[in-house]
């Protein structure tokens, strides 16, 4: 199997939990009215292993970036883990540590975006499991993944400014998650949340905080 196809089944896998198959697709929270999203927005990630900054750009991909502005705002991120670290590949986080508040989130499928911008390291995309799939979990780049993704829809909202060195410093040893590897079972976290990675996986890095600046 060729690495390009290996990814995409990965990243698929790793979102197929999101939404049980016998369940209807719903749509996703929208988006705050009160207060409107900015073209170009800054969200900073303290983690256990330092601070990352992020530059969301709505012209690169609108209702992804309004949608992760949403999730931000709503502290959907605060303590989640970085469950899924592989280097030179990807860092992929947005699950939350508590089922109900997951499931409330995660049941909603995002409408596309046109792909506009390169899967280039650094550069953070939602990930899905087909068309208008996407909910909240979400990757960034530790390579230059443009010809793994850009095809396959994987529309990049953002990208990192600071602290890619923090990014690349992330846990990893658990490898991959099943089958490619030993690491946490993205179904496994969704039904049985932080306890599960806490008692499997304690070593996890996490987001201790997300906010938007």
């Amino acid at each position: 199997m060729s690495r390009q196809i290996a990814f995409v089944i990965a990243v698929a896998l790793a979102f197929a939990g999101c939404s049980p198959s016998t369940e209807t697709k719903k749509p996703a929270p929208a988006a705050s009215k009160q207060e409107p999203v900015p073209d170009v927005y800054h969200v900073r990630f303290d983690t256990s292993k330092g601070l990352i900054d992020l530059e969301i750009h709505r012209d690169w991909a609108p209702r992804g970036a309004d949608h992760f502005y949403e999730l931000v705002h709503s502290g959907f991120f605060d303590g989640a883990r970085f469950f899924r670290v592989v280097r030179d590949f990807v860092v992929q986080f947005g699950i939350n540590g508590d089922p109900q508040t997951n499931q409330l989130w995660a049941s909603g499928m995002l409408a596309d975006d046109p792909v506009k911008e390169h899967n280039v390291k650094g550069t953070l995309t939602f990930a899905m499991r087909g068309p208008n799939t996407r909910s909240t979990q979400l990757f960034i780049n530790l390579s230059d993944n443009r010809k793994s993704l850009d095809g396959h829809g994987f529309a990049p909202i953002g990208k990192v400014t600071a602290g890619m060195d923090v990014v690349e410093s992330l846990y990893s040893f658990y490898g991959d998650m099943p089958p490619m590897g030993q690491g946490p079972d993205p179904d496994l976290i969704q039904r049985q949340g932080a306890p599960y990675l806490e008692s499997h996986f304690p070593r996890l890095d996490f987001i201790k905080k997300a906010v938007i600046r």
